[in-house]
Formats: structure tokens, C-alpha cells, sequence
């Protein structure tokens, strides 16, 4: 019995949703497809899939199974790609995880040019602003914001970013800029997690944190709408420096209260250690290393 031809055959089915379709993918007959995932059923002794003459369904056995089987085939590929790119340039696919602004904002470049350098590399970028688990769901390389949990993941610092409070020239013309932490309450406040809106705000006065209560007139989902509802002068909204310094640069928006803003948050690039960090990730590493540190808002 050849388990990895097994499981390939099984990945197959559970990817393309169907056994005629795993055999087109795989160039191999219907029938090989049925007797391997049959093969590989009895070794187990479990039902990984329930078959019917229209679907195809994955069982609740099959679906772990599956994750663990798609690990296993990564990590080959990972394994074939160590020793072959020792004398080679990086192939194959790289994934990469990054909050979604700074995804838009800063990996994005760092990508298309390690794509440009590097034909034989395709790439997949997660910009989601929640936290990707590299080694159960495949991922290379992330990017983190803020103090790290221990893990078993290798960090390299880039840089920082801080929470800022910013607001458009016309509204703080309109109702002046607030001068204290404490004033805040008295403006027209942007909350962008609406999900879990923060109750409070803190800031750094005299060297001891303090929280402000704050109640938003608007609370929405997108980093993307409160900067548009502030830039276009509705109030004022807290978020990262890196989500608005062109703007501020730009004079669209202007920083407030500054002096009382926390200490940075660090910026991180994560991946797994040892054998596990392929080439083409080391690689991609190396220039984002190099590109993110270049940008004045991300000095480390």
C-alpha cells in the first residue's frame, strides 16, 4: 500500500468535491480513485467520506483527517524544496498573513517585487485582521502587531507602530482640538471595532496610564470608514500610524494629543522555525526585512 499515493488520492476528492474530478486532476481512472479511497478507508478503519450518486460529503473523521493530510503534503513539499533550493532560485507557493490595511499598505509591494524577482513563486496573501494560525492553516510568513505570545514560532522585529488620535483640519477648526484626554468626551468620537467596541481609551499622562470612557457617535466594522468619515470631517477616530500617516502627511487629517499616546506597538515577521521556514520563505523574509525597515513609520 502506498499511503502518500493514498492521501494525495484523498486530498484530490475532498479538493474538487467529487471523484470523476480528482481523477482528471490526478490523470488517473475513476475507478483507481474509488478503490484508493476504499484502500485507504479499510487501513483505517473509519469512513472518511459519504458517497452518494450526486455529492460528495467529507465525515467529521474525514475533515481532521484531511487537515492533518494536508499538513504531511506540505511538509514534503517543504522538505523536497530545502534540498533542490540549496543550489536553486525559491519556487512554489508562498502565503502570507498580514492585518489588512498594512497588508494593502506595505506587504503588498514587498510581494509583487519578490514575485518579480522570482518567476518559479506564486503567492497568496491572507490581509485579514484577525490572527492566522501558520502552522494549522499553511502559512509561511506573517506579519504581527503588538507584544508576542510564547509559541514555538521564530519573530523578527521591523519596526513599530502607535495608536493615534486624528481628526480632519476642517473639524478641528469647527470645535477645536482637544487638549487633555479628558476633553474627549465632548467631541464627536469614530470607533473602528464596532464588533467589540472599547469602552474606554488610555493614554500615557505623567507617566501613568489612564482610561477615558468614551461613547462613539459612529462605530463601524472598517478601518477604511472611519478614516473616510474622519477625513471627510465628521470627528475624531483612534487607529494606527501607519493606517493614516499619508494622510497626515498629505494634511488630510492631523494628530492630536500626542504627547499622551502609549508607548509603540511592536511590528513583527513571523514564520516557523527550523526545517519548517522553507526557502522561498527565508528569502522572502530577507527582502521584507530590508523594505519595511526603509519606511520612516516603521523605524524599530
Amino acid at each position: 500500500m502506498d499511503r502518500l499515493h493514498l492521501i494525495n488520492v484523498f486530498v484530490a476528492v475532498v479538493d474538487v468535491g467529487g471523484f470523476a474530478g480528482a481523477a482528471r486532476k490526478l490523470g488517473i481512472s475513476p475507478p483507481a480513485v474509488t478503490r484508493a479511497i476504499g484502500e485507504l478507508e479499510a487501513h483505517l478503519g473509519a469512513r472518511l467520506l459519504t458517497r452518494t450518486t450526486r455529492v460528495v460529503r467529507v465525515t467529521e473523521a474525514g475533515a481532521r483527517y484531511v487537515e492533518d493530510c494536508r499538513r504531511i503534503l506540505a511538509e514534503l513539499a517543504e522538505a523536497d524544496e530545502s534540498v533542490s533550493g540549496l543550489h536553486g532560485a525559491p519556487r512554489g507557493r508562498l502565503t502570507v498573513t498580514a492585518p489588512v490595511l498594512f497588508g494593502a499598505l506595505h506587504v503588498t509591494p514587498v510581494v509583487t517585487e519578490f514575485l518579480q524577482r522570482y518567476p518559479e513563486v506564486t503567492a497568496a496573501c491572507w490581509f485579514m485582521d484577525r490572527v492566522v494560525n501558520l502552522t494549522d492553516e499553511g502559512v509561511d510568513v506573517a506579519v504581527r502587531i503588538g507584544e508576542l505570545p510564547d509559541s514555538s514560532l521564530q519573530a523578527v522585529r521591523v519596526g513599530s507602530v502607535r495608536r493615534v488620535i486624528c481628526a480632519a483640519p476642517s473639524y478641528l477648526d469647527a470645535h477645536g482640538e482637544p487638549q487633555q484626554p479628558e476633553d474627549l468626551p465632548s467631541h464627536t468620537l469614530i470607533s473602528a471595532n464596532a464588533v467589540t467596541p472599547a469602552p474606554e481609551w488610555r493614554f500615557k499622562v505623567e507617566g501613568e496610564l489612564r482610561s477615558v470612557r468614551v461613547v462613539p457617535r459612529m462605530l463601524t466594522t472598517t478601518n477604511d470608514s472611519a478614516i473616510a468619515a474622519a477625513v471627510g470631517g465628521f470627528g475624531l477616530t483612534r487607529l494606527m500610524s501607519y493606517q493614516v500617516d499619508e494622510l497626515v502627511r498629505r494634511g488630510q487629517l492631523r494628530r492630536v494629543l500626542e504627547r499622551f499616546e502609549l508607548a509603540p506597538l511592536p511590528v513583527h515577521l513571523v514564520h516557523r522555525e527550523g526545517r519548517h521556514a522553507s526557502h522561498k520563505a527565508r528569502a522572502f523574509i530577507d527582502l521584507a526585512l530590508e523594505r519595511l525597515r526603509e519606511r520612516l513609520d516603521l523605524q524599530a
